[in-house]
């Protein structure tokens, strides 16, 4: 039937045109995020899912900014540490050839000297074993904690006293090898804090090893996490390109449809000359 009021061709062809449009716009947004699922409305239970795990993903950047502090931490303390045990080494030496009966007491007063003076640059150098305000080897630790996971969990990390007469060094400020008696008894003492020293850095090494194979394993595991939000949400590009390339086609046809459907109306026109 022929009609001016009504066009059903039209109508048609304009509701095929809006659905194509429709289509174009999920497609466009498709292909210039690269997120077959950007919102919920794409997949609710997929989108929620993969919010989830970018949460974790994110949060484990916070868990390896912890462990890399913490390893900071432990190294700068085992440097420190390994000068301690240099410095021992030396005092050591002092105090065996202060222990010579044959030495005159002028080089064992000098000796003495440099024996105390090491002393001292053991302590410097416990004092500035610090990093971001944490130092483990001065005694005012006694452990602390790096995050493990996103969870919250936590690593410890034992802390060493090495400062003088702290304990692991039996050493005290006021130690002496100014007499054969004295610098022959030292000596023990010396050994003593020396093997304390030496297995406190070996913990230290431990525990800075151990920092670090977290810090593969979050690394690992963040690399995991963004593969698989990936696979769930990640649109197959060279597929939408296609879409993409059919639908735009498919839109010039429609608005060619709707063109020709409208024009079925001025053909009535013709009746009436």
């Amino acid at each position: 039937m022929f009609s001016v009021n009504t066009n059903p061709g039209a109508l048609i062809a304009l509701q095929n045109l809006n659905n194509t449009a429709t289509q174009l716009q999920q497609a466009q947004n498709v292909v210039s995020t690269g997120l077959a699922i950007g919102s919920p409305k794409d997949n609710g239970a997929i989108w929620a899912i993969a919010q989830n795990e970018r949460a974790d993903d994110s949060a484990l950047d916070a868990v390896k900014n912890s462990l890399q502090t913490g390893q900071s931490i432990i190294d700068v303390a085992s440097s420190a540490g390994q000068t301690v045990s240099d410095l021992l080494t030396q005092m050591k030496q002092k105090a065996l050839a202060a222990s010579d009966s044959s030495l005159d007491s002028n080089s064992r007063a000098a000796l003495n000297n440099d024996f105390l003076s090491l002393v001292n640059e053991i302590k410097t150098a416990v004092t500035n074993a610090s990093f971001n305000g944490v130092n483990l080897i001065n005694g005012s630790l006694t452990k602390f904690t790096s995050l493990a996971n996103a969870s919250g969990s936590v690593v410890t990390t034992k802390a060493q006293n090495l400062s003088i007469g702290g304990g692991v060094i039996t050493v005290s400020a006021t130690s002496s090898i100014s007499t054969v008696t004295l610098a022959s008894g030292m000596i023990a003492t010396v050994n003593s804090s020396l093997t304390n020293v030496n297995n406190a850095l070996a913990s230290l090494g431990t525990a800075s090893k151990s920092l670090g194979d977290q810090l593969n394993f979050v690394s690992n595991l963040q690399d995991t996490l963004e593969t698989g939000v990936g696979n769930l949400v990640n649109a197959n590009l060279a597929k939408e390109s296609a879409t993409l390339t059919a639908l735009q086609t498919k839109q010039q046809l429609g608005i060619q449809a709707l063109s020709i459907a409208n024009s079925s109306s001025s053909a009535l026109l013709g009746l009436f000359r």
